[in-house]
């Protein structure tokens, strides 16, 4: 079985063909392909392992959808000083289909 380690939106993720994976928000609309070519690793029968990169190695895929993940609340307190601040967030995300592993 093929693996992958990829670098993208500051985090590594270890992939497969057919994996779908969400990711830090991309700017790229569903239903188009993306290429990530920060390939740290590409693992299999022989490993090849990049310094940082593997030369000529890339990772296609699927943008599935973009969306927001589930709600969090923040909230900040100060004891006895009467202060209290509430705030949600959303963090934003892109879905990926891995389809192939060149390298």
């Amino acid at each position: 079985m093929k693996y992958a380690v990829v670098e993208t939106g500051g985090k590594q993720y270890r992939v497969s063909e057919g994996d779908v994976i969400r990711v830090e928000k991309l700017n790229i609309d569903a239903g188009n392909e993306v290429e990530l070519d920060k390939v740290l690793l590409v693992g299999g029968e022989e490993t090849k392992v990049g310094a940082p990169y593997v030369d000529g190695a890339k990772v296609t895929a699927e943008v599935v959808k973009n969306g927001k993940g589930k709600k969090i609340i923040v909230f900040k307190y100060k004891a006895k000083k009467n202060y209290r601040r509430k705030q949600g967030h959303r963090q934003p995300y892109t879905e990926l289909k891995i389809t192939s592993i060149v390298g």
